[in-house]
């Protein structure tokens, strides 16, 4: 389902966004070279390690640069139309 955008920092772009995909990889990292050790699939990973629990998409007005969650778009496009 698509959904009007407006940019609630500057409050005039209704047309210019970038849409930015979130994809997590977990790894394991060696602490002192930054060497990756190990990746995990989102089945595989150790008893401490949380997986990415965020956004898939975010979206930035490509007009003043505000980078945030899609749904802050849509709401102040929905209220402030």
């Amino acid at each position: 389902m698509t959904h009007a955008y407006r940019c609630p920092n500057c409050k005039t772009n209704r047309s210019r966004f970038n849409l930015i995909e979130q994809h997590a990889t977990p790894v394991k990292m060696d602490p002192q070279t930054g060497e990756t050790i190990n990746a995990y699939t989102d089945e595989n990973v150790e008893v401490f390690h949380q997986l990415y629990k965020g956004p898939k998409l975010k979206v930035q007005c490509a007009a003043c640069g505000l980078i945030e969650e899609e749904q802050s778009f849509i709401k102040y496009a929905e209220y402030n139309g």
